[in-house]
């Protein structure tokens, strides 16, 4: 066994993991992947069309809102990371490539299904990166401020989400049932527990290395989202414990009562509240391709 960890060289694995650079291949895929999401959303392509300035603005926000909400959290100016030009221009073509590529050719590339698997796990890579640099951030602030460690690094991994009625000002929409608080998608969920985690170990009550746990979560992040995507299922592996843990605290399971407005009648497939984040708009955004084309 020990010449098997000896081979495997796990520790040094996880070290030049974590010291990977992200900028450009994995930011890349970020921005494909968030933007894609923005143009799966209703009325994104028409407000594309009349009002290219409202549209890359909620670009930005798809890209960029998670640094912008943990700095203004941070007390810093919430346009700090628009100082990075290589970002913003990387992030900016990959708008203008979605929304106003001549026969939609990069947004049929970018969703095809083994390519924007790909992007998707490319995509939890960074995530993973940037709840672990809002707690550390946090961390240097607040030395012993741990529930602020671990909203700064929950709203770095899932700041897009938690700003997206924001977002929906801007398109011209407001739907605030559709707010992530209530419906909280799978990567909401699982920023705020990676926060927990990276900020039990920044506090050295969890006993693994910082290099170890992004690569773990990482895996688990990466994993998970790319099943998910592929099976097009949008429900979330922490149901099970979530349902039985609410059930014994608050004594109702997590979302019972939506569940129980929401049940099938004539064999009707119930909704999804995450199918407003990302993919409920399928159908009408196929649709619209067509009718671009």
């Amino acid at each position: 066994m020990e010449n098997v960890l000896a081979v495997l060289n796990l520790g040094d694995l996880a070290q030049a993991f974590s010291k990977m650079g992200m900028f450009p291949v994995f930011d890349l895929a970020y921005y494909i992947v968030s933007i894609l999401y923005l143009k799966y959303e209703p009325g994104s392509v028409e407000v594309s069309r009349r009002s290219p300035v409202a549209s890359w603005l909620c670009a930005m926000l798809y890209c960029f809102g998670s640094y912008i909400l943990a700095d203004i959290m941070l007390g810093s100016s919430p346009v700090d990371y628009f100082q990075y030009n290589s970002h913003i221009l990387l992030a900016s073509a990959v708008w203008y490539l979605i929304f106003y590529c001549p026969l939609n050719l990069f947004y049929k590339c970018v969703a095809f299904l083994p390519v924007k698997l790909v992007l998707v796990a490319l995509k939890e890579v960074v995530r993973t990166r940037k709840i672990a640099a809002g707690v550390h951030h946090a961390h240097h602030a607040y030395h012993h401020g741990y529930f602020i460690m671990v909203i700064v690094g929950y709203v770095k991994g899932s700041g897009v989400a938690l700003i997206s009625n924001f977002e929906q000002l801007l398109r011209g929409v407001w739907r605030p049932e559709t707010n992530e608080v209530l419906n909280m998608s799978f990567p909401t969920k699982a920023s705020l527990y990676g926060a927990i985690l990276f900020t039990l170990q920044e506090a050295h009550w969890l006993p693994v290395s910082k290099s170890t746990l992004i690569l773990v979560f990482t895996l688990f992040m990466a994993t998970t989202k790319v099943v998910m995507t592929a099976r097009h299922s949008h429900g979330s592996p922490f149901s099970l414990i979530e349902s039985w843990t609410c059930h014994l605290l608050f004594g109702s399971p997590l979302g019972g009562g939506e569940e129980d407005n929401h049940h099938p009648s004539a064999g009707a497939a119930p909704p999804s509240p995450v199918k407003t984040k990302e993919e409920l708009s399928e159908g009408a955004r196929k649709r619209k391709a067509k009718k671009a084309e």
